[in-house]
């Protein structure tokens, strides 16, 4: 049967609403799985794939699960956005130095990891050439979402930038995988010559990048002249232009993928109001995706299937980490003469995941000749690699004495801030102020903070040292914006009848000595004891 099958007893209800019920249910076990997998110390999504396989296909359940077609298009879809977030993440200030490296291990990389796993499948394994090939292709590409879960939960940060190397590496590596999965699913059904394979890597290539950029260009100039920063519309937007740039490059006959990378890793490090919201908002859009992925993954799968697969899968996972992986990482960062520890880590560091999965489905729906359940096999690769290599990553960075502790591998994302988001304060200057008739110098204010502009008689003054404060000047003052509050400070609001409005805070008792301030209309009051409570203020204490 080509859809779910559920049997809920007693229920009369429709069909959506128990899907309804079920996705929530789900999302909350997601929730639950991850808390899990971080304190074992392994990717989260692993804890996705075996929700999967213990609800699906009725081996565990009721429920079941075997639609190649369906899913196909729901993990395409989830791959753009996941693609998208890969580019959009990326801080390009921290990935530049290793672009050309990531870049090569991205293409030259993705094509020797591939043959040389092709060349151990067909001579050590017995696979017919094209198998072998398609075997290769399939899971030639690293997953970023594994190696950053890990890192990040973590927080381990890596020397000669080998974090930034990877998030380049492992977000942009999937176009070429897929880019040699469909030559060879084309090759298969009716031979292509060496000159369309050329024909057809040149067109992928250079229609999915210009694709790309031309979305972005466009977006950009939309953004120019037209304000977008209210109600979420910029977030749709920006949505709007990662479907855009998929569709038109697929159309086009580029590579979707690509152009989707590309548009993303330019809109995310172009000048763009809310940059920080838009990266928290794609990167939960993209976690959802993962969790989406993994777990109709899962649910596709058959563990007795898995089972049967496990020993060719177990000696294609180890060729690909000690031949095929080593060999294309040593080749390329050789030539950029890196240190042996780099080049062995990154080589460790190339987990697979879900691409490698959806790819195998899109050669199962494609109904091409290789006699093996390519499926199967590919998805034991990446459950290899997710416990093995997931597992020991962190051991791994720590034997080769690649962890940096004076770095953070947070800056290798675009929501990182390294000094902290700045604020504005607005402060009135009363006739009887201490401030007034005192330069700025004297002020006496703390470091972090500083008068940034002083207006007066309706002009704007940019205020140095020697600038003379007057009664009746409005000072914006700045500082960094302190995270935490929500977590260090709590409020009262304090409505109209309160028996202590009118009363001066030195008459109170309870919680007036961890009064921080007070918000009375759009002004911020520091209060003392002869400040007296008015109506609707806004109270700020410290928790207790």
């Amino acid at each position: 049967m080509n859809a779910f099958v559920f049997f809920s007893a007693g229920y009369n209800g429709t069909m959506m609403e128990m899907w309804i019920l079920m996705a929530a249910v789900l999302i909350f076990c997601a929730v639950v799985v991850e808390k899990m997998t971080s304190k074992v110390k392994l990717p989260m999504l692993l804890g996705f794939i075996v929700l999967g396989l213990f609800l699906g296909n009725g081996s565990f359940s009721t429920l079941r699960y075997d639609d190649y077609s369906l899913t196909e298009t729901i993990c395409s879809c989830a791959l753009i956005i996941v693609m998208f977030y890969g580019g959009f993440g990326t801080n390009w200030k921290e990935a530049k130095s290793t672009a050309v490296s990531a870049g090569l291990l991205a293409s030259f990389g993705v094509a020797i990891s591939a043959f040389a796993t092709a060349a151990f499948c067909v001579f050590v394994l017995g696979f017919a050439p094209l198998t072998g090939l398609l075997v290769g292709a399939l899971v030639s590409s690293t997953d970023a979402a594994s190696v950053f879960s890990i890192l990040r939960s973590q927080n381990l940060s890596l020397k000669y930038h080998t974090d930034s190397l990877l998030e380049v590496e492992s977000g942009s590596n999937d176009p070429m995988s897929y880019m040699l999965v469909l030559i060879v699913l084309t090759m298969m059904k009716g031979g292509m010559s060496a000159s369309s394979v050329v024909a057809m890597l040149v067109v992928q290539i250079v229609v999915g990048f210009l694709t790309g950029w031309i979305v972005f260009f466009l977006g950009r100039l939309f953004l120019r002249r037209v304000d977008l920063e209210i109600a979420g519309f910029l977030t749709i937007f920006i949505f709007a232009c990662a479907l855009a740039s998929y569709g038109l490059a697929s159309v086009l006959g580029g590579n979707g993928y690509l152009a989707v990378y590309v548009t993303g890793i330019l809109m995310g490090n172009a000048k763009i109001g809310q940059k920080k919201e838009l990266v928290h908002f794609f990167d939960g859009l993209s976690a959802l995706m993962q969790i989406v992925l993994f777990f109709i993954l899962g649910l596709l799968a058959r563990p007795a299937l898995i089972f049967k697969m496990l020993p060719v899968s177990f000696l294609v996972f180890l060729a690909l980490s000690v031949l095929s992986r080593p060999l294309a990482v040593f080749l390329i960062l050789g030539l950029k003469k890196a240190p042996w520890r780099q080049s062995a880590l990154v080589s460790f560091a190339g987990l697979r995941g879900a691409a490698s999965i959806v790819f195998a489905i899109m050669a199962m729906v494609d109904q091409a000749e290789f006699g093996l359940d390519v499926f199967h096999l590919v998805f034991g690769v990446v459950l290899f690699s997710i416990v093995i290599q997931g597992s020991l990553l962190p051991w791994a960075a720590r034997k080769l004495d690649m962890v940096d502790q004076s770095h953070s591998v947070f800056k290798t994302f675009n929501d990182y801030s390294e000094e902290g988001d700045l604020c504005f304060c607005e402060v009135k200057l009363d006739k009887t102020s201490r401030f007034a008739n005192r330069t700025i110098a004297k002020l006496g204010l703390p470091p972090g903070l500083a008068v940034a502009l002083v207006l007066r008689n309706g002009k704007r003054h940019v205020p140095d040292g020697d600038f003379v404060l007057r009664p009746l000047d409005t000072l914006i003052v700045t500082g960094t914006k302190f995270d935490s509050a929500g977590k260090l400070l709590d409020q009262e609001r304090i409505d109209e009848g309160d028996e202590r409005i009118g009363q001066p805070l030195s008459s109170l008792e309870g919680d007036v000595q961890r009064l921080v301030c007070i918000q009375r209309g759009a002004s911020y009051i520091v209060p003392d004891g002869s400040t007296v409570l008015c109506g609707n203020d806004l109270l700020i204490f410290v928790k207790s």
